[in-house]
């Protein structure tokens, strides 16, 4: 039985000084993809920012890829972040700098140093989202969703055990987030990386099945068998 790499028991997850849910229990092992649904508001993000040790961990107990989330020292924060990869609904890229140059930067800060090896790293990860040949493009020059493609491929670029995707697909039209949905469960299914994804469209959990955490009251609890999600969830 494989290790976890996420592990909650009666946690408390705050936004900022607010309790938003109480008492998660929840476990994410290699090879997993789950999804972390609700409406607006009911906590989903608020648990990703404790993952990657944002919002802290005051009440139960939090592990992540081998680091306590209880009492985590700030200097151990980048090395906790370093074994996530983390995409997000904006894309967050550099709007200054190349493609190639963006993923440089996030080697570079990440304790690269070797020029050859890192050159090598951005073309594997960019090939595996099928975006080697914009490696010199600006990102201005490409669609939101090659935009998110680049994304993904510098969640990549450490090989992490989890990647983390907050509504990778918020921002996207139907056929481009059905690609992104494509691209990152054959990550997960090639190569083992668990997926933890927050999304508040019905449509996408429905059409690439995964595990199924509900955020509703306060609560975050996995959707049993046959649970009927609230339809209002759809967007």
């Amino acid at each position: 039985m494989s290790e976890s790499i996420i592990s909650f028991r009666k946690a408390d997850i705050l936004n900022g000084e607010e309790t938003v849910i109480f008492g998660l229990d929840m476990e994410i092992k290699h090879g997993d993809f789950v999804y972390i649904v609700g409406k607006v508001g009911t906590g989903k993000t608020s648990i990703i920012r404790t993952i990657i040790a944002e919002n802290p961990l005051h009440k139960g107990e939090g592990e992540v890829c081998g680091f306590s989330l209880n009492g985590i020292r700030t200097k151990e924060i980048p090395f906790l972040r370093r074994k996530l990869g983390v995409v997000f609904q904006d894309f967050q890229l550099l709007m200054d700098r190349s493609v190639e140059d963006n993923l440089s930067f996030v080697l570079g800060a990440t304790g690269w140093k070797d020029k050859d090896a890192m050159d090598k790293r951005i073309t594997e990860v960019l090939k595996a989202v099928g975006m080697d040949k914009k490696a010199h493009k600006m990102p201005h020059q490409l669609s939101g969703g090659e935009q998110q493609r680049i994304a993904i491929a510098r969640a990549l670029l450490n090989e992490p055990e989890v990647i983390i995707a907050d509504e990778p697909t918020g921002n996207l039209d139907n056929e481009t987030a059905d690609g992104i949905m494509k691209l990152l469960t054959r990550i997960n299914a090639e190569r083992g990386t668990a997926v933890v994804m927050v999304t508040h469209n019905r449509g996408i959990f429905e059409k690439y099945p995964g595990r199924v955490f509900i955020c509703k009251d306060e609560k975050c609890t996995e959707r049993l068998d046959n649970e009927v999600i609230d339809l209002a969830l759809t967007i």
